[in-house]
């Protein structure tokens, strides 16, 4: 008995712990290249070459790619 609540307890450790690891790294970025004026989706935080446009900021990358898209300074160009 001892055994099987020893094991629920580190598979729930695990599970909990990759979950939490998943969310935290999970940020997507819309950002503007300033010499070629084109925006891009990142997932890592904005280079000094680019800046973030509007309030660019999304937890997935759809939610990006549809931000994006109603972003006018994205559909412009």
């Amino acid at each position: 008995m001892k055994k099987l609540l020893l094991s629920s307890a580190v598979v729930a450790f695990t599970v909990t712990s990759a979950f939490a690891q998943t969310a935290v790294t999970s940020e997507y970025y819309v950002v503007r290249d300033a010499t070629t004026k084109k925006c891009t989706i990142v997932d890592k935080k904005p280079t000094t070459t680019t800046t973030v446009v509007d309030n660019g900021v999304f937890k997935t990358r759809t939610e990006a790619e549809t931000g994006m898209k109603r972003m006018k300074v994205c559909t412009e160009n």
